[in-house]
């Protein structure tokens, strides 16, 4: 083979594994509840503000009070979101599955992560930056509006769970506190 006809091939496969990848990730993200129902077009302009990253098991993605750089969409393994507070041990406020949405702060434009997020399994994301989001919202409006719409219903979603978590744990240390009153 001639060094033209290995170019033109080495080529030709690059392509075809770029078009392979980039077939992948319309379907990835178009399985994904968060971006469910958007047109080709959507998605396409979803290819440039996501990018795919890997965590092996018991990884530490992001730690509690670490600059809140990115925002993550699961889409395969497990992830714990754990809360740590100043006078407590840490707990798992959510426990995030495939579709899933976690390291919302930096989407919320927060300085730093309120909570720690570590990889319960092997596990596969799609990540962003404020600054990405915040160019396709301006960008393109339309498609930004949906994105926001979308995350706002992930988080209320997830702040409805952890508000029902806490308030088991409180009632939990409430009826300890009764039982040892007794005592």
């Amino acid at each position: 083979m001639n060094v033209f006809a290995f170019r033109m091939f080495a080529t030709t496969k690059e392509t075809c594994l770029s078009l392979t990848l980039f077939t992948m990730f319309r379907q990835d993200l178009s399985s994904l509840g968060l971006f469910k129902g958007l047109n080709h077009q959507q998605i396409d302009l979803m290819n440039s503000v996501w990018g795919f990253c890997h965590f092996p098991e018991n990884k530490v993605i992001f730690e509690q009070g670490q600059a809140a750089d990115f925002l993550y969409v699961l889409t395969c393994g497990s992830v714990d979101v754990q809360f740590k507070p100043y006078d407590g041990p840490s707990m798992i406020v959510a426990h995030i599955l495939p579709g899933g949405v976690f390291g919302w702060s930096a989407a919320l434009g927060r300085d730093a992560y309120t909570s720690s997020a570590i990889a319960c399994e092997e596990s596969q994301a799609y990540r962003t930056s404020t600054t990405r989001i915040h160019k396709l919202c301006s960008n393109f409006p339309d498609t930004g509006v949906i994105l926001l719409d979308r995350l706002a219903g992930a988080i209320a979603e997830r702040l409805d769970s952890t508000h029902a978590q806490i308030f088991a744990i409180l009632q939990q240390g409430i009826d300890n506190g009764k039982v040892h009153s007794h005592d």
